[in-house]
């Protein structure tokens, strides 16, 4: 095919691409916004009461969204917000349900990745923690063939409607960030709360102003529930018009990034990924995809020997570039996703790729931070946001379309 003709190609691809993720988020979030505004308080009493999210999968797509979830409960990146206790538990620890009974206590929150998609080890797990007294949600995909009312008997189960595992771990994705998010909602609500120590001691912070219904009765829940249903489809529709922006501002990026990363493969490269944070859990996502489609891929934030082992020795700065330096060859391309597009990590291994000759790709948010301004990577895709938990999702989108369009 001409070049003409395979960015033509790549443009409708991504049409179609962006037409199925409208669909779904619009009829998904509709359909579940009154009950993830119920849950967010139930789960906000168990906080209060001193439980801790537990989040466990197996499959690896499952694996980093467990890792995702407690990263944004446990480090907050939005002013004001507060920590919260959670831990993401997966295969390497052994089978899912021995883990949650060595770990579950009856005021903790599980919940379950991929359940339904990995030989019942989810569902087993939600059993236990039922058992043991926990609130209990489990995400499935429809892909998996999963009867909602069977994925382990949890309270909660989700099911994003669409066959395409990606566009349901994308849902699933705005899901478990518009909990975080709302979360917070009811603990400026200390009498909706039934914790101890909640009803007795918080106060709205430097998080109020992003919540206009704060001076609502505090014996009066529903009005609260209500504003939450409605914060959540706000939030959706927001993901919606984002993801927009990005598959569509981006596509001649994203078609190019995909046919430097074709020509890599050919030549007999591999991908190298990397980021920070929750960034860090779509390095492995990524990783995982091109995996799972026969194609090499080394996630840079996978080994923590190797982290800790640099960041003690050297710094954080060279976490990534050192990697960069072990496994970069001039066959390879560099994909780094950050939120910000300014991390001195992330930059460093930008700057280490080029002098190697790999071919360097760039999903970033903001205005494109220093890694836009500057031409740092070959190839950016820029997600026009300053809420990160919105980059994040519309950058997922990215991804999973450049994957798409690699094949």
């Amino acid at each position: 095919m001409t070049e003409a003709a395979l960015a033509a190609a790549a443009g409708a691809r991504l049409t179609a691409l962006l037409a199925d993720r409208t669909e779904a988020n619009a009829r998904f979030f509709d359909a579940e916004a009154e009950r993830l505004a119920r849950l967010c308080h139930l789960m906000a009493e168990r906080f209060a009461r001193g439980g801790r999210l537990v989040a466990f999968g197996r499959s690896p797509a499952a694996r980093s969204d467990a890792r995702h979830v407690a990263v944004e409960f446990v480090h907050p990146v939005i002013v004001g917000k507060r920590a919260l206790p959670a831990i993401g538990l997966a295969g390497e620890g052994g089978e899912l349900a021995g883990q949650v009974a060595l770990l579950a206590g009856p005021d903790d929150i599980a919940m379950a990745f991929g359940a339904g998609d990995d030989d019942g080890e989810a569902d087993a797990a939600i059993a236990v923690a039922r058992e043991r007294g926990c609130l209990t949600i489990a995400c499935a995909t429809a892909a998996a063939g999963v009867v909602p009312a069977r994925a382990g008997g949890a309270e909660y189960v989700f099911v994003p409607p669409t066959p395409d595992r990606d566009v349901a771990q994308e849902l699933v994705e705005t899901l478990y960030h518009v909990l975080w998010e709302l979360v917070h909602v009811f603990f400026e609500h200390r009498g909706l709360l039934s914790g101890r120590s909640e009803r007795r001691s918080h106060d709205a912070g430097a998080s109020s102003f992003l919540y206009p219904f704060l001076d609502e009765r505090e014996d009066q829940l529903e009005p609260v529930v209500q504003d939450v249903r409605r914060s959540v489809l706000a939030k959706a529709a927001d993901i919606g018009r984002l993801r927009a922006q990005t598959l569509g501002d981006n596509a001649e990026a994203l078609a190019a990034a995909a046919d430097a990363l074709r020509h890599c493969f050919a030549r007999g490269g591999k991908l190298l990924a990397l980021g920070n944070g929750g960034s860090a859990t779509d390095a492995m996502d990524v990783c995982a995809d091109f995996r799972a489609a026969g194609r090499p891929a080394i996630d840079l934030t996978e080994d923590p020997a190797i982290i800790t082992a640099i960041a003690n020795d050297i710094g954080t700065e060279a976490i990534f570039s050192r990697q960069v330096i072990a496994y970069g060859m001039a066959a390879d391309a560099l994909l780094v996703l950050s939120t910000s597009g300014g991390s001195a990590n992330v930059i460093a291994a930008l700057g280490e790729a080029r002098r190697r000759g790999l071919v360097t790709l760039a999903m970033v948010g903001y205005d494109g931070g220093r890694i836009a301004a500057e031409g740092l990577a070959d190839h950016v895709v820029v997600t026009r946001s300053e809420h990160i938990p919105r980059i994040q999702e519309a950058q997922a989108s990215a991804y999973h379309a450049l994957r798409a369009l690699v094949r």
